[in-house]
């Protein structure tokens, strides 16, 4: 029988972070840790958004312990905040979920290109800020968002920030084989430091969110948003069922560290099953630079591992 989120085992006593929370994958999978007795922090960027996403999770799960917590991952001085402002000694579950796809050309509050800076390195610096309080729980789990686009391309080490030559769609398949080269190299980290820690990732296939319309509305490309919007409609598979693959890889038990999760079918849509990746995204080496990299650009390192 196929996993759905009544397959989700009790959360009671844990505590849970997901970011980019307010709308999408994001919120489901919020409300469905919620749902099964989690306490559940909704870092997002936007405040009002946030504060709303909140409600309608309470109103949707009365019995809810919800909050939101401010998080700009484009922004590493929120991310530094927003661990500082950490308030519990424990974290089990780091959903690193928000992103941003194929937008035009920008940089981050601190100067990188914004795909890589928001959906690669934001999230390695908040992971590494958050990492004490993952090693103080058993059982704890990092689960980073990739796509099945992330086989556009790999990471250029020589470029990181597509400085030579921006291509939106290259830039956001890189950003995405740099989430899998991240969970990779976490991974084998977590290993050798002997702990318990599982870092795993996932894809949502093809989902209705606003992903597919962001980049385009931002450039007033208006038949493209139309287009996008009723592929949306009639393709995609719904945001409750593309969350699925996240909340496996985030709660399922004997899930694998290193392991991709996304739908069953073609990597496109049904219940969640392991997911075919690009051999790049197993490339110790180039794993490796990457973190070294990361660690330079932002100042985060993982001490403990």
């Amino acid at each position: 029988m196929a996993w759905n989120a009544n397959d989700i085992p009790d959360q009671t006593g844990r505590t849970a972070v997901v970011t980019g929370s307010n709308s999408g994958i994001g919120y489901v999978t919020a409300r469905e840790l919620a749902r099964h007795g989690a306490r559940v922090l909704l870092a997002c960027r936007s405040e009002q958004r946030g504060q709303e996403a909140v409600r309608r999770l309470q109103h949707e799960v009365p019995s809810a312990r919800a909050g939101y917590r401010h998080l700009d991952l484009g922004d590493l001085s929120t991310v530094r905040g927003f661990a500082k402002n950490y308030d519990d000694e424990r974290l089990d579950l780091l959903i690193n979920n928000a992103g941003v796809m194929a937008l035009p050309h920008s940089t981050t509050a601190d100067g990188f290109e914004t795909q890589f800076g928001v959906n690669h390195l934001g999230h390695f610096a908040l992971t590494g800020l958050l990492l004490p309080q993952l090693l103080a729980t058993p059982g704890s789990r990092v689960v980073s968002l990739s796509s099945g686009m992330h086989a556009l391309s790999n990471v250029d080490l020589d470029d990181l920030n597509s400085e030579r030559r921006y291509r939106r769609w290259v830039a956001y398949g890189r950003s995405k084989s740099a989430n899998l080269l991240f969970i990779h190299e976490l991974a084998r980290r977590l290993a050798a430091a002997g702990s318990d820690t599982v870092a795993a990732a996932a894809h949502p296939g093809y989902a209705a969110t606003n992903l597919q319309t962001a980049g385009v509305r931002m450039e007033g490309r208006h038949v493209a948003e139309r287009v996008a919007t009723l592929a949306n409609r009639v393709i995609a598979q719904s945001a409750d069922a593309g969350a699925l693959p996240t909340l496996y890889a985030a709660t399922a038990p004997s899930v694998a560290p290193d392991s991709f999760t996304g739908p069953r079918l073609q990597g496109w849509r049904g219940s969640p099953a392991p997911s075919w990746r690009a051999p790049w995204t197993r490339d110790d080496r180039a794993a490796q630079l990457l973190w070294a990299a990361s660690e330079h650009l932002t100042g985060v390192t993982y001490a403990g591992l």
